[in-house]
Parts: structure tokens; C-alpha cells; sequence
């Protein structure tokens, strides 16, 4: 039997479902993954909302990526794959016990690194490295600013911009500033009324990108805290999180003034980062996710990079785990995790 989280609707996180179903052996080119974590990332917390752009009708298994170990391969799939450990995005269904996932989409994690700290790598580490290097196309010697630095993507924009000799500076609430300054980075106040001065003053001539996932009449100041051939990377609307009304009209306006940045002749770029965009040729995308997911693997496996898992929570307690990841209490990412030695571990924790 598989046992999954079932979003049924747009509830609180109270009104999160646990089921169990039969066990279904996996199709042509597919993968059968006992699941051991994943992550609660921004998109479910919208998708509880009804907020997320292209989310599927309710119910449905939420789960936007998840790490696992490979029980059993559907035809044309290399039997090799079972007993060993991989990372997959899933956009739903990693809330669960079992899943079956396109072999393709399998990235393999490397010996000895520990399954939820792999987790908080997937989505974000892919994201976080293709804004910094395939859109922003940062070079040693640049700054930049990352808007929630303390978040899941926002700690791993820091360090892997750290790592690729970038300064950082980083919006965060007060009590999440040692954090964020013990990753390298600058940390200041999102709420400050002087926000953009105090940017200013540590770039007088601009960044040379920032990284938005705020959206909403915020995305303005990012915009024109730009240097000259400086590069905007907005990845989301959590300005709109709570608002009612459409999910699509936040999203749709954002993406209009991005369009009319672009036509501006200051030489400063504008880009909406889209994790699934290029899917259609599905060999190519896959590829990338490989490359762009296995150099920051890498670096989790080799200590250059941390892990901030910031609870391991099992999965029958998702609705604990959602409480968590939205309370903006905690450092990193909030993890569920398939057995009942899951504990919270406390703001930047990574063992």
C-alpha cells in the first residue's frame, strides 16, 4: 500500500488528507521510488491557496520534488536503477510513501549524502543555479542582491553565489541575520522603509542583479536598484500569496512590466525564471536539470556547500510541516521525511 498527503481543496493546513492506496507497479520507462524525503517548498503553500499559475484541479498529491530510493523499473527502464538513490522534480505527488517517476527525470545523488539535506538541493538548488548562472551569467567581482535570504532558495542563492565569488546581499527579517551573514552575506532588513537607500549604500552604482520572488509593486525598487547591464531574475509572486482573487492576474501584469523593461534603452534585462520552461524537448531539459543538479550535489557531497534543513518532519504530520514552512519562523527548508525519527532541528541546523 502507498500512503500520500491529498490536497482536497483549498483548506488550511488542517485540512490535509492522509490516505492509503494499492500499490501499482510502475509503466514503460517509469521508476517505482520509496520516497525517504521532500521538501515544502513556496508552490504548495500557494497551491493550498489556489494561488499557483498552473496547478492541476483538486484533489490532488502535492510534492514539488522529492529524494528516494529506486524499488522497482517498468519496462525499457535499466533494472541497474533499483537500490539506489536519486532526486527527481515532480511538481506533485512527492508527498507520499511510493511514487513512480519518469526515469529520465532521475538525477543520481551521490554516496554517503544524507537523503533530506539532498532534498533541500532539488528545486532549490536547481533553481538558484540557473538564475545565477544560465540568466544572470554572474562573474567574480559582481553583487547582487537576493530578496528572502533566508529562505530555502534564498540560502542557496547566497551560497552558491558565494561560492562563484559574488558579494551578497540579503533580505531578511532581523531575527534571521546571523543566519544569513554566517552564509557571506550582507544581511538587511525586508521591512526597512529605506530599503533601496540601504542598498544603495553598499552598491552606490547599482547591483549587477537581483533575485525577486516577491513580485507585487515591490518588483519596482528591484528594478531600479539595477546597474547599467544589470540583470532582474523575478521567480514568483509572494506578495500575492494571501491576497484573494485570481492566480493568474498577479502573475500575467508581472510578466507585462518585465516586457516593458526589456524595450527600455538602459542595457538593464528583466526575465521571469520558469523551472519547467523548455520541457517540450524533453532529452535537452532533461540534460540540464542532470548538470545543473549534479555540480550542486557535488558540492553538498564535497562540504563546500550546507544543507539547511530546518525540521524533518514525518509525513503523516504534513500539516505540522506546512505550519512551519509559513510561519517565516526557520532558517531553510522544512522536510518530510518517511519514518518517525524526524525532529525538528532548529534554524541552520545541517548534520
Amino acid at each position: 500500500m502507498i500512503t500520500e498527503v491529498v490536497l482536497p481543496g483549498q483548506v488550511e493546513p488542517e485540512g490535509l488528507q492522509l490516505r492509503t492506496r494499492p500499490l501499482a507497479e510502475p509503466g514503460p520507462g517509469q521508476a517505482l521510488v520509496a520516497v525517504e524525503a521532500s521538501g515544502v517548498s513556496f508552490a504548495e503553500q500557494q497551491m493550498r491557496r489556489g494561488k499557483y499559475y498552473d496547478q492541476p484541479p483538486f484533489p490532488f498529491v502535492p510534492g514539488y520534488d522529492l529524494v528516494g530510493t529506486v524499488v522497482s523499473t517498468g519496462p525499457g527502464v535499466d533494472p541497474a536503477l533499483r537500490g539506489r538513490r536519486f532526486a527527481a522534480l515532480t511538481k506533485i505527488g512527492g508527498w507520499a510513501s511510493h511514487t513512480t517517476v519518469d526515469a529520465g527525470d532521475l538525477v543520481e545523488v551521490p554516496e554517503g549524502v544524507d537523503a533530506a539535506e539532498a532534498e533541500t538541493v532539488v528545486v532549490n538548488g536547481i533553481t538558484a543555479w540557473q538564475m545565477l548562472h544560465r540568466v544572470a551569467k554572474v562573474r567574480p567581482g559582481m553583487t547582487v542582491l537576493v530578496h528572502g535570504a533566508d529562505g530555502g532558495v534564498g540560502t542557496t542563492l547566497v551560497q552558491l553565489a558565494r561560492h562563484a565569488g559574488v558579494k551578497v546581499i540579503g533580505t531578511a527579517s532581523p531575527r534571521h541575520h546571523d543566519a544569513v551573514r554566517a552564509l557571506g552575506a550582507t544581511p538587511l532588513d525586508y521591512r526597512d522603509p529605506d530599503l533601496p537607500g540601504r542598498v544603495r549604500a553598499l552598491a552606490p552604482g547599482g547591483v549587477d542583479a537581483v533575485f525577486d520572488h516577491i513580485g507585487g509593486e515591490g518588483i519596482v525598487d528591484s528594478y531600479r536598484l539595477l546597474a547599467r547591464g544589470g540583470t532582474l531574475v523575478s521567480y514568483g509572486t509572494a506578495a500575492t500569496r494571501d491576497i484573494p482573487g485570481s492566480s493568474r492576474a498577479p502573475v500575467l501584469k508581472l510578466f507585462a512590466r518585465l516586457a516593458l523593461w526589456n524595450l527600455l534603452p538602459n542595457g538593464r534585462g528583466a526575465h521571469f525564471y520558469n523551472l519547467w520552461a523548455g520541457r517540450r524537448r524533453l532529452a535537452a531539459y532533461q540534460a540540464r536539470i542532470r548538470a545543473d543538479l549534479g555540480q550542486v550535489l557535488a558540492l553538498l557531497a564535497s562540504g563546500e556547500f550546507t544543507a539547511l534543513v530546518a525540521a524533518r518532519i514525518p509525513l503523516s504530520d504534513a500539516a505540522e510541516a506546512m505550519r512551519l514552512a509559513e510561519s517565516g519562523t526557520v532558517t531553510g527548508k522544512v522536510v518530510l521525511v518517511a519514518d518517525r525519527s524526524a525532529r525538528r532541528d532548529g534554524e541552520g541546523d545541517a548534520r
